[in-house]
Parts: C-alpha cells; structure tokens; sequence
C-alpha cells in the first residue's frame, strides 16, 4: 500500500513526533551535539556544572522540528522548546547514573527490540498489517537493510529518531527493574495493613458544619494568612514569577470586512457559472477552498448547505453562503454512484525507488513485463504465483496482492489506481499506468452504493482590513503612550470603557500562555525585564493588539497575602470557625451536650462494618481521614474525643466498639493488593523526578527564547 499511497509512510524515514516528556519516552540521547559543543556561545543554563550553550539548545529544538515535518510555530514551538531543554536535562541526569552503575547496551539488543513485540510504537505503528493487526517483523526488517546503507543526514536522522532514545529507553528500563528489584515492602507492613483491613469501628459522633458560621462574620487578616502558610511551607513555598494582566483590541474583521468579502464572491459568480474550466477557475481565482478532481458520496460531505448544494443541476452554482471563516460559492460539476468499500489485487512494476525517487526500470521495459503479466493471467495462470514472482509491492506481497479500500481513501491513493477501482465495476481487469510504475489491476468486489458529487468551490476567506488591523493598532498604541504605569492604565480603561484582563495564575519565566492568549511569549518575556508597575508597548498577539502591565513580581520563596489569598483563606477561616464552635463547646464536650449546643443529632457509623482503617469515606460523612484515624482510637471508647477539626466541620465522637472481621472482603484484599503494587511501582518510577530534585540545574533558556 505505501506504493499506491501518494503519501510517505514505510519507505522513508520515519518521521517519530515528539517523545512526550514521562519516565523513558522523552529520554534522547543527541551525540552530534556534543560535538558541536566548542566554540564560544551564550549559555542557556548548567546541568551539574555542565554549561549547556544556546548552540546546543537550538539544534535540539531544530532536530525535533524535523521530526515534526518541518517548521512549526507558536504554542507548538514552545512546546518543542521545552521538551528540547527536558531532553537536555535528562539526558545530563540520567546518563551520569548509567555510567556510575555500568549499565550498557550491546548492538544484539539492538535488532532483537527493533524486531520484536517491544519495538518501539511508532515502529510498530508503521509496519503494522492492516489486515490482521500485526506487527510486521519482516517488513519492518527489510525497511531497516535500507536504512542502513543511508548516509549524512538521512542516518543522522534514524540514529536520533529510532536508535538513540531506544538505547537509552533500554538503559533506563535496566535502571527501573534494578530498582524494583531493590524495592523492599517490610512485612511488618504488610501485617499491620491485614490488621487494619479486619478491624471495624462501630462510632457515634456529632458532626458540627463549619457552614453554622457565616463566612462574612469571620474576617481573616493578612498576618493570619502569612502566619499559617509560614507554618506550612512546604505546601506553599513556590518558584518566583509575575502576576500580569492586559487590555486587548480586537484585530478581527468587522462588519465592513465581511460585506466586503460577501462583494467580492458575488461579483464571480457570473463567471464561475460560466467558465466550463473550474479547476483552472478556482487556481486563478486562489480560492481559499482547493479543487478536489473525485467524487465525494454525500454521507462524507462536511459543509453547510450540503442539502442544497446537492440539489443542483450539472453547472449550477449555489451561493454566496458562509461556512466557517469563509464566503463560499459551490459550483455542481457532476455525480455518479461510487462504492463505501472496495475489494481489489493487483501487481506492481516499479519504474521508481519508493524511497529516493530515483528510476529503476525503463518505462518501455516496465510495460512490456506488466502486458506479459496480463496475457500469462488471462492464460490461466495463478494471480498469486503473479504476485509472489513479479510484484513490486512489498504492502501485499504476502496477502496475495490484495486491498481493502474505503471510499474515505480515495484521495490517498494515486488518481489513476483510485479511480479504476472506484469507477469502474466488480469483475474489471485492466493495466494502469501511475507515478509508481505500471499495475494490473483486477477489481474484486464494491459494496454499499451512495450517490457521489464532484463540486468545485470557490471561497475567500473573510480577513481583517488593513483598516481593521490599523484602528486596533492605534488604540493599544494610544493606551500605551497615555498610560505609563498600573495606576494611569486603571484610570484609563475606565474613562474609555475598556475591559482589563486580570490574569490571577503566576506566570514563570519560560511560559508562553497568558490566561486565553495561547503565544503570549515575548509579552511574558517584557514582564521579566520590567519594574512592577510598568506598561508595555501593543504586542500584536493572534487576532488582536495587547498592552500588558506587570501587577507584582513574585519572588521564591512563600506568596504574599494577596496572591496567596484565593488559596489559602476558606483554610484559615475553618480554622477560626473551629476555634469559635471550641470555645462554644467548652473544654470537655460530651456529644449530648454538643449536639443540642449545635441542635443537631448524634448520629452513628459502622454498624455494618465498613469503617476500617484503610477506608476511604465514612458513610453519611463523605472523605474525613482525622475522622477515620479517630475511629481507631482506643482512648476514644471510653470517652468522648477531644474535638476534631476536619474538613467540612468539627466532629466529636465516641468508639462504641472495634471488631474483628471473620474473612477479609475479597474486594478490600485486592484494593490493599494494588496499593502495595501501585507504592512499589511509584517508588521504582519516581526516580528521574528525585535524581532531578538533586542535581544542580539553573534554566537560563529566556535569554535566547
């Protein structure tokens, strides 16, 4: 099929996306960078006192573009940028380990992984057999008797894309599984956790919600706020970075855009039903919408007014109509019915190297051996044998030069194969001539008929004017150049009517999201060169013109009151309220005397012996693990509890029994059977995260970016 496809699938190199950044996938290992390393550059950063220079940084970012398919731009470049750096860092981090504890890969592992169920999944995916959903080995192990004899670039490119992250995939595997190997789960552990999974607490408790209290009478102070978090700093202590907000103008196109766009359309609608040329039409008129020579059956249609369009008579033309950012007209050009399936075999002689283009066979002598072909098979002789002997098609060598084809792919084969099978009727045999050589094609089965359409579309999409473009320019240049600080901006926005965006999220210094704008980059950029307080000059940022202002900068460390507010007030004031239901309560509570301070009930829990130790939820309660752990307080039968703050309100209660269960549920053994297997896996995979808390790593990468 990769010779019928008018695509590049198996024949050349495998262009593999972006490793994700996990555990192993994003592990890559570049060795050409390291030798372009000397030579004097701007560092971008150290990784455990290893400069890392800008040089290094952008061939990364370049040799994972490539492996996107070329130039990319916007969120999508920042996302390469960072994975670039991720990539850096992992490579400096985890090699180190490697090498301290030996570990190696030998060129043996190489061929028994690329050719296994473990190969990696993009390979896997490329040689994977439509039919029976297979990795298939021998394709694949012929593509890679290919890629080896390729040179320069083309097997740089497979050593960084396939080999290289599969050697270092390999080598951290070896590292996780020396880990899990290493990986002790104490007994004590394991017999205190059956313990806890048998016992059962039979409760009474009283449940006073901190909602008794009206929030608007407990007020919570900045000093209060300082004061819990600096008790808690390892919840809150976070990285510095800037709080940023901006007014944005609009650079969409107006009204008098869209009217004008409408305009033109309509003007070629005359000739567009006139011109017996609609190809040729369409490229002069560079309609937004390209011509597509093949019939579309109508179920596959996605436009609007596709009931309409449909209606038409041969050269009719609908419109104008709008379909998503476009004025369209559509011109009917003809129908026919066509197939929703087709079963078809063929033999290929190539004229051309699938993977370099480069000819192999005359055209003379390709024709003569296809005819020689055809005339042996009208004889009588075995297609399949045909297949085997002469075909060229490596994709359905081995599955008697057979395909399955969908209508939905008719566009990925090549015009001439597509429409023989498609147009032409079950029991048709005939020889092609393609880009690829020449096929003898045999048309085995069509199914499911739909009416079909060939439409020509000539369609402009509705842009700004330079006019639009320029008014926005001037009124964020006008806010500006008025406006010089926070403070001037405020009044601004609110003399004119504006609307100021309040971006609450701290923003770090190598993001590139401001809140909805998805490549805010060098607006964030300005924020970490200017003083709090200052305005920036427009950033012209998608379809509008921005004025940021930089509100506060955020050092390391614990937020200040104002920022850390919105995360930690409703905490503090449960703790206020609690105190305020304690003194309400008096110092030895009882749980009568509580439930009719309150005029609430004593309710119980546990009777039907769900309150363990391992549970997650108490039943009429919700999540309150101090409520569980209380549970299983022994000093707690024989007296009430002192007061429990939880999380939705302060609890007292009272153990009126604990039990043994008989047998432990089946369903709790496998919850505690997956907790041991999900610790022991998070404490082997965890590892890159901890070696990276450890390793000395200053990320200066918003010098260049």
């Amino acid at each position: 099929m990769q010779i019928i496809q008018n695509i590049r699938e198996k024949g050349s190199v495998i262009v593999i996306g972006v490793i994700a950044l996990s555990l192993i996938g994003f592990i890559m290992m570049d060795s050409r960078t390291a030798s372009s390393r000397s030579g004097s550059s701007s560092s971008v950063g150290k990784i455990n006192g290893e400069t890392i220079d800008s040089k290094t940084l952008i061939e990364k970012v370049k040799q994972l573009e490539d492996q996107r398919g070329g130039h990319v731009s916007g969120p999508e470049l920042y996302q390469l940028r960072q994975s670039a750096w991720d990539q850096l860092v992992a490579d400096k981090v985890l090699n180190t380990e490697f090498e301290k504890l030996g570990l190696v890969f030998s060129p043996k592992e190489l061929s028994s992984i690329l050719f296994s169920e473990d190969a990696p999944q993009t390979l896997k995916q490329a040689f994977t057999d439509k039919n029976t959903g297979m990795y298939d080995i021998e394709k694949a192990k012929q593509w890679w008797i290919q890629a080896k004899k390729s040179k320069g670039e083309q097997r740089d490119a497979i050593d960084a894309q396939i080999v290289e992250p599969l050697i270092l995939q390999t080598l951290a595997n070896k590292y996780s599984s020396l880990l899990a190997a290493s990986a002790y789960y104490p007994t004590w552990m394991q017999e205190k956790e059956n313990m806890d999974s048998k016992t059962f607490a039979n409760i009474s408790y009283v449940s006073i919600p901190y909602n008794v209290i009206s929030d608007s009478t407990v007020k919570v102070s900045d000093d209060e706020l300082l004061d819990y978090m600096s008790k808690h700093k390892n919840i809150y202590k976070q990285d510095g970075g800037r709080i940023i907000s901006y007014v944005s103008f609009s650079a969409l196109p107006s009204k008098a855009d869209t009217v004008q766009t409408l305009e033109l359309v309509t003007n070629l609608k005359a000739s567009f039903s006139a011109d017996t040329n609609a190809k040729a039409f369409v490229a002069r008129n560079m309609s937004a919408i390209n011509f597509e020579d093949s019939y579309t059956p109508k179920s596959k249609l996605a436009m609007t007014q596709k009931d309409s369009i449909t209606a038409l008579p041969n050269g009719a033309v609908f419109g104008p109509y709008l379909d998503g950012k476009n004025i369209v007209l559509a011109k009917m050009l003809g129908s026919r019915q066509l197939p929703d399936s087709v079963k078809c075999r063929h033999i290929l002689i190539a004229t051309k190297n699938s993977q370099t283009g480069e000819q192999t066979l005359s055209d003379s002598i390709a024709k003569k051996r296809i005819d020689s072909i055809e005339t042996a098979i009208k004889g009588g002789e075995d297609f399949n044998k045909m297949v085997l002997m002469y075909s060229d098609d490596q994709g359905s060598k081995d599955k008697k030069g057979e395909y399955d084809f969908t209508a939905t792919q008719f566009s990925t084969l090549a015009k001439e194969f597509a429409e023989t099978i498609f147009y032409g009727a079950a029991g048709d045999k005939k020889v092609v001539k393609s880009d690829f050589g020449y096929h003898y094609i045999e048309v085995l089965s069509q199914k499911s008929f739909e009416t079909a359409y060939k439409i020509a579309f000539t369609a402009k999409e509705i842009l700004p004017s330079d006019e639009t473009i320029n008014l926005a320019s001037e009124q964020a240049t006008k806010l500006s150049g008025e406006a010089r600080d926070g403070k001037a901006l405020e009044a601004y926005v609110a003399k004119k009517g504006l609307r100021k965006i309040d971006i609450p999220t701290l923003i770090k210094e190598n993001d590139y999201r401001l809140g909805s704008l998805q490549d805010a980059r060098q607006l964030i950029k300005w924020a970490f060169e200017a003083k709090q307080g200052d305005v920036s000059e427009p950033f012209n940022i998608q379809d509008q013109f921005v004025v940021g202002v930089l509100d506060k900068i955020q050092p390391d460390g614990l937020p200040d009151a104002k920022t850390a507010r919105p995360m930690v007030e409703q905490t503090v004031r449960n703790l206020k309220k609690a105190d305020e239901i304690g003194k309400k309560l008096g110092a030895t509570p009882t749980l009568e005397s509580a439930a009719a301070a309150y005029k609430v009930s004593v309710s119980s829990a546990g009777a039907d012996s769900t309150i363990t130790f391992a549970s997650q939820i108490i039943n009429g309660v919700g999540q309150e693990p101090k409520l569980i752990g209380a549970s299983f307080n022994k000093a707690n039968q024989t007296k009430a509890s002192e007061l429990i703050n939880g999380a939705n309100g302060v609890y007292i209660l009272k153990v009126n029994s604990l039990g043994n269960k008989a047998a432990i549920d089946p369903a709790l053994m496998s919850m505690l059977a997956s907790e041991k297997t999900k610790t022991m896996v998070q404490t082997t995979y965890s590892f890159f995260e901890s070696l990276k808390k450890m390793a000395d790593i200053k990320d200066n990468r918003s010098k260049i970016y």
